[in-house]
Order: structure tokens, then C-alpha cells, then sequence
């Protein structure tokens, strides 16, 4: 499966959800696909086609994620 793929299908079905089970959907889709096989490079080109599926993303590759607030703790 290819990132386009991936991207789709999370497209077409997030539509049907309801706001409440989102991000629950997108990383148990996440957690199937990579049972699946899907590589975790394969999981790094599909970052930037949705916020809630890049989260569920980062979540299961463990990437740090940046906030826009962070906080200089130096100062």
C-alpha cells in the first residue's frame, strides 16, 4: 500500500465519523495498517495529508511533537 493510497481511504471513511471517534479511528487505522506491513517510511510520506491522522503517526513512530507554544525554559 502507498502513501496516496493510505491517504485516501483515511479521506474517504473520516467523512463518515463522527467528530467524537476521529482520532480514535485514525490510530487504530495506523495500528491495522502497520499489522499490515506498512513501513514506517511509508507511514513518514503520508505526514501532512491530515492533522488527525499525522498525529496518530507520530504517535506510533514516537516522533517528538512540536508545539507553536513552546516555552523557553531558559528565560
Amino acid at each position: 500500500m502507498n502513501e496516496e493510497q493510505i491517504a485516501d481511504i483515511w479521506t474517504m471513511f473520516k467523512e463518515h465519523l463522527d467528530k467524537k471517534h476521529v482520532e480514535m479511528a485514525a490510530e487504530r487505522y495506523v495500528d491495522t495498517l502497520a499489522d499490515y506491513g506498512v513501513s514506517d517510511e511509508v507511514f513518514r510520506e503520508v505526514l501532512g495529508t491530515e492533522s488527525n491522522l499525522d498525529e496518530a503517526i507520530s504517535y506510533y513512530l514516537d516522533l517528538d511533537s512540536v508545539d507553536d507554544d513552546d516555552e523557553d525554559w531558559d528565560e
